[in-house]
């Protein structure tokens, strides 16, 4: 049987705050409504006086201008009243901005015409003439309501002219409201657009950035779930933060335990961690083709050995074998790319295909960064499977094209660093804020902890293996 709420939950549904005609002027009408009452309340204080001994046979025979108070009330009155409507913009700026939105919501109905009107007829007020006045005889039925940071904005699908082009108001809501368009979705009469209102406090440190479980978030509703999203590919120009960001997530899969492997071909910031990861940095071209091809074999191998093991399951995973993940790496990409010739080039393609198209399973994950992701080195649908894509700094249509594809989003810029854009797999491309990176921070001591306390939990773990299996041969013994 169904209960009371989950019947009151099909008969009625609350959908938020109707959008009204009136609404186009919402901004004006709360602050008259603030302003009005404050205004004559401080008048009344000033007057309060004259109005208790208030006498109007008195004032007929006697009338006498009071300037001083006249001039000392309004001024001081409109001072008040616009100090009120001042303090309740910032004391409850967020009411604010929900009437704003209202408002450019109503703004936009009228401006696009999503309205039906017609001539009606009046009679005069004191009179027995007539006159036409317009009246809307249809107005959409759009809902605005603000949940858990997200702006959710209904339509009726009520099969009127306009019901085309409010399946496709995604771009206007977001652009018009300074939000991102997470999702849309049809509910049961109704087209529902959900934006993400201010995207920046989703923001996270980066020691909040820890890798578990096959996820690693990057902003408090984003995170990386590189198990069922393999291979990660960042773009961004000088001065976008993008070094930052791929040693944000070098640090986070060092505390995983996993093997990091880094190739810089510039041998600039990430070839620094040779001091920390010896061994695990190829900064010459030998090294780095002799990388992919150790990577590309070690794979393959690890999917033979997968299938002999006792606990092997089709459909599953290295993480449900126990083995830790392998990271790559691979900065400047396109730039390497270019320095090969035809051979080596083909090669190096040869080794990024296997490794895209096979690694998940295996746990072989490519990070790849570039500053502008050349199509001729990702096509063949190698982009493509890069399920994880951040555009950081502020990029062209162009450079924005080769990491999206061509989708229906207006890319703007802000003077952020480590602000971008990202595909994350949802099919929508989102505003994105990299993990905020304290000003001095040392990469270099955070990855070595890291890296200490992973072997240290290993070691633990190593001597409660061996204690356990001492006193199981003790009782067995005995």
């Amino acid at each position: 049987m169904l209960s009371i709420s989950g019947l009151k939950s099909m008969l009625w549904k609350y959908r938020g705050r109707r959008i009204r005609p009136y609404m186009r002027n919402n901004v004006k009408l709360a602050g008259a409504i603030i302003f009005v009452p404050v205004f004559l309340l401080s008048m009344f204080i000033f007057w309060r006086e004259q109005l208790i001994h208030f006498d109007i046979s008195r004032i007929i025979k006697h009338f006498e201008w009071n300037v001083p108070l006249i001039i000392k009330s309004v001024l001081c009155s409109l001072l008040i009243a616009v100090g009120s409507i001042a303090a309740t913009y910032f004391l409850f700026f967020n009411s604010y901005k929900k009437i704003l939105h209202r408002q450019k919501i109503a703004k936009m109905i009228f401006s696009n015409k999503f309205y039906e009107k017609e001539n009606v007829k009046v009679r005069k007020l004191f009179s027995n003439e007539t006159d036409s006045k317009e009246k809307i005889t249809y107005f959409p039925r759009m809902y605005y309501r603000v949940k858990n940071n997200h702006i959710y904005i209904r339509i009726a699908m009520d099969m009127s002219r306009f019901q085309n082009r409010f399946l496709d108001l995604g771009k206007d809501l977001e652009n018009g409201l300074f939000c991102d368009l997470v999702d849309k979705q049809m509910e049961e009469g109704f087209v529902c657009f959900k934006l993400l209102y201010d995207v920046k406090k989703n923001r996270i440190s980066i020691d909040d950035a820890i890798a578990e479980n096959g996820v690693l978030p990057l902003m408090k509703h984003i995170s990386w779930q590189f198990d069922k999203l393999p291979h990660m590919l960042i773009a961004g120009g000088t001065g976008g933060g993008k070094t930052y960001f791929m040693l944000t997530i070098i640090k986070a899969c060092v505390g995983l335990g996993a093997d990091v492997r880094i190739l810089d071909p510039k041998n600039a910031d990430l070839a620094d961690l040779e001091e920390v990861l010896p061994k695990k940095v190829y900064s010459q071209k030998n090294g780095i083709l002799m990388c992919l091809r150790k990577s590309v074999d070690g794979m393959m191998e690890r999917m033979d050995e997968m299938k002999k093991m006792p606990n092997y399951k089709t459909g599953e995973n290295y993480a449900y074998l126990g083995l830790k993940p392998v990271f790559i790496f691979f900065d400047e990409y396109v730039a390497f790319m270019d320095l090969l010739d035809m051979k080596e080039r083909n090669e190096a393609l040869s080794y990024m295909k296997q490794l895209v198209l096979l690694g998940r399973q295996a746990g072989y994950f490519l990070v790849l960064g570039a500053q502008r992701p050349d199509a001729k080195y990702l096509a063949d649908g190698i982009r493509d499977q890069f399920s994880f894509r951040v555009a950081l700094g502020n990029m062209s249509d162009t450079g924005y094209g080769m990491m999206f594809g061509d989708v229906d989003k207006t890319f703007m810029e802000k003077d952020v660093k480590g602000r971008g854009y990202a595909y994350v797999g949802t099919g929508s491309i989102l505003e994105f804020y990299s993990p905020i990176v304290p000003k001095g921070y040392d990469f270099m001591s955070s990855i070595k902890n890291a890296l200490v306390g992973e072997e240290t939990e290993i070691a633990s773990s190593g001597v409660s293996d061996q204690t356990a299996s001492v006193e199981g041969v003790s009782e067995t013994n005995g």
